[in-house]
């Protein structure tokens, strides 16, 4: 049995257990990183002004030919091409049934760089039977010489904590995007300029929180117009209806974040900086998916569930820490997520959330932790590793009362479901 004191540390009833890094990305908790050092990967300073290439006509041409219903949304960035292919149906829990084990694997800023994670991890998926939420900062589909079209809360026009992509990154991205969501992955968003600390989202008003996200919506919806860009298809959903949530930089500012984001009928939110492996609850109608802590392996300790909280507590600022520990440190994060797995696939089966970033630090252990998760635990029996909006629409199809005592369970408390399932 677990419960957490004000200052966020874990006490268990056999002692005290530190909070390793209670914060993803940025921000500050029992131990904290400065904001310089904690920056997602940045992209490559982008090119000049993107070159168009020949004609609208040609786009139509190409969508025709991928897809004769296609209807072409706005300026052409995105389209309607009917349901999302690959949805699991979300069915009520019969009498005495387990519920299945899900994991969500989830990416903040979703940029197809160089290094070409966003197409690895979609063929990691497709071979082992997963489904992943992608979350995409809107500002990756902006080109820098379009800056002045972003006007972030609290900061000058064209300002971002992080860089623009370059243009083929943006070509690149697009290309991730469209493939990853007919695969039956979730497109979801991190917003935008990923500001954190002050004047970023923990100071940001409802209404700021609002425009940014419009804006967010908006890099995607008219990416053609901002790009220029004529040879690509559009992207088959229609972004309006498809997103359905994000992670906040830094799991900053959820309170105003959340009154936002019910006025776009959102279904879930990402962004709460930390929570026990525990059924989920709403807010306000709101699915609350939190970042969770697991066991840290030969310790008492618990540790975040994103590649940061790793990194910082292995290596400090330095994302190039000691390259002896590489694979110490590799097997630590992988038997972390594990054992967070095992304790509730044998116990309560309360979802297991993983949230990472496409990056190289310390060698790309974090990237390869995860994929080692991947293909141990998304082939397993009884277990369906999903997007944050599969699992919300599994979640709105059970009886309330009895996910009220789920919720009630320890992770690792295994129950009698014939009694508790009625």
């Amino acid at each position: 049995m677990f419960k957490k004191t004000a200052r966020g540390a874990v006490v268990a009833v056999t002692g005290t257990a530190l909070v390793l890094g209670l914060l993803s990305g940025c921000g500050s908790g029992t131990t904290t990183a400065s904001s310089s050092s904690v920056r997602p990967p940045s992209a490559a300073p982008a090119t000049a002004s993107p070159t168009p290439t020949p004609s609208a006509s040609s786009t139509a041409k190409a969508e025709e030919k991928w897809d004769g219903k296609v209807r072409i949304l706005g300026d052409g960035s995105t389209s309607y091409t009917g349901p999302q292919p690959r949805q699991p149906k979300p069915e009520k829990l019969k009498p005495g049934e387990k519920p299945p084990q899900f994991v969500v694997f989830s990416w903040d800023g979703a940029l197809q760089g160089d290094d070409e994670q966003f197409s690895h991890f979609r063929k990691v998926a497709k071979e082992n039977n997963a489904q992943m939420t992608f979350f995409l900062t809107g500002t990756y589909l902006l080109p820098k010489s379009k800056a002045s079209q972003y006007q972030p809360p609290q900061h000058k026009r064209g300002e971002m904590a992080i860089s623009y992509a370059t243009d083929q990154h943006i070509r690149d991205t697009l290309e991730q995007l469209r493939g990853a969501w007919l695969e039956g992955n979730e497109i979801g968003t991190h917003f935008n300029g990923h500001f954190c600390g002050a004047k970023g989202g923990g100071d940001w008003s409802v209404a700021e929180w609002k425009s940014e996200i419009e804006q967010s919506y908006s890099f995607v919806q008219n990416w053609r117009t901002n790009t220029g860009y004529t040879d690509l298809p559009s992207l088959p959903f229609d972004y309006k209806k498809e997103l359905a949530g994000g992670r906040a930089p830094c799991l900053e500012g959820q309170k105003n974040l959340l009154k936002a984001a019910k006025s776009f009928g959102w279904r879930y939110d990402a962004s709460s900086p930390g929570d026990f492996q525990m059924w989920p609850s709403q807010t306000d109608g709101i699915w609350n998916f939190p970042l969770q802590l697991v066991p840290y392996p030969g310790t008492e300790q618990q540790v975040l569930s994103m590649d940061f909280n790793f990194l910082y507590n292995q290596s400090g600022d330095s994302t190039k820490g000691d390259p002896a520990k590489y694979e110490q440190w590799r097997k630590l994060t992988r038997d972390s997520y594990l054992n967070g797995f095992e304790r509730v696939y044998n116990g309560s089966r309360a979802p297991l959330f993983i949230g990472n970033h496409f990056e190289d630090w310390n060698g790309g252990i974090y990237m390869k932790a995860v994929e080692d998760v991947v293909k141990s635990v998304c082939t397993r029996d009884g277990v369906r590793c999903v997007t944050f909006k599969q699992l919300a629409d599994w979640l709105d199809v059970q009886d309330p009362q009895v996910l009220q005592k789920m919720r009630q369970l320890d992770p690792a408390q295994s129950p009698d479901w014939k009694s508790l399932v009625k």
